[in-house]
């Protein structure tokens, strides 16, 4: 007669044979198994503490790692009246004026210069980033270096040229080591972000990356999952696609960040002048 194991080996046995079932598993025994063991196993409930919830695991690739979730993104302000044309770029001015040499986040220690925001005070397009980088804290304007060359490119592709769009990030100090903002980061900057976008009123929004779009939607999602389609936010069609400086990493991915440039443009009505 077999010797009963002991109830230590037991328990972790039958958390074992669940992972192993929970990943699909279930064909690879060489060995006979105890009939009374996966009896327990279909009848138990799992615990509560001990549950592994696989469904919700995914393994992110660099570019969809965005603010951790361990906090809630706070609700975006109420969108503010239409501020008409002519008095958008002052009304831009007021907003820099309030953030002034801002010390609201730990951001400002390492700032050269904040990087408020470039482009027309009232483009039908705009782009939103995540932080400034190394040359954009030292110039004080988004996308100067490689990954703004690239953008550069991509502005030219649908047709526009920089200077008829308007570009901002998430943050406007560069986090060290150009990471991710943090979210109390992100919560004490996004605000301003917010004002600018409804002092500008694009048309359509294009978040560049992982994080402008957690900040844009309010919520954390998987970027494969918010690409190819139409979001609204703030009363524009917000399109989804790979931030340059990802795009830098991984040319392969040129292809599809221009396919989403293609919904942006249906949305404006552009005609494309080439691939970037």
């Amino acid at each position: 007669m077999a010797q009963q194991m002991d109830s230590p080996t037991r328990e972790a046995l039958v958390a074992r044979v669940r992972f192993y079932r929970d990943l699909g598993m279930t064909e690879f025994y060489r060995r006979v198994v105890d009939p009374a063991l996966l009896a327990r196993l279909e009848s138990e409930p799992e615990p509560a503490a001990e549950r592994s919830d696989l469904t919700s695991v995914s393994v992110l690739s660099q570019e969809e790692s965005a603010i951790p979730p361990r906090k809630s993104i706070p609700a975006a302000p109420e969108i503010a009246a239409i501020v008409p044309k002519a008095e958008r770029a002052a009304a831009l001015q007021v907003i820099r004026d309030e953030i002034g040499d801002c010390k609201r986040c730990a951001l400002h220690k390492g700032r050269n210069k904040l990087v408020f925001g470039d482009g027309d005070p009232a483009a039908r397009l705009m782009f939103v980033g995540e932080g400034p980088g190394a040359d954009e804290d030292a110039q004080g304007l988004p996308f100067v270096g490689r990954a703004g060359q690239l953008l550069n490119n991509m502005i030219a592709a649908m047709g526009l040229k920089r200077e008829e769009v308007y570009i901002a990030n998430i943050v406007k100090c560069r986090p060290p080591g150009n990471r991710v903002p943090e979210q109390e980061e992100g919560a004490t900057c996004s605000p301003f972000l917010f004002r600018q976008i409804d002092v500008v009123r694009p048309k359509v929004l294009v978040a560049l990356g992982a994080t402008a779009a957690t900040w844009l939607l309010g919520s954390r999602q998987p970027l494969a999952g918010l690409r190819g389609r139409v979001h609204a936010v703030r009363g524009a069609q917000l399109i989804v696609t790979y931030h340059p400086a990802y795009l830098l990493r991984d040319p392969r991915q040129k292809k599809e960040a221009w396919a989403d440039l293609q919904i942006a443009m249906k949305e404006l009505g552009l005609t494309p002048q080439g691939k970037g």
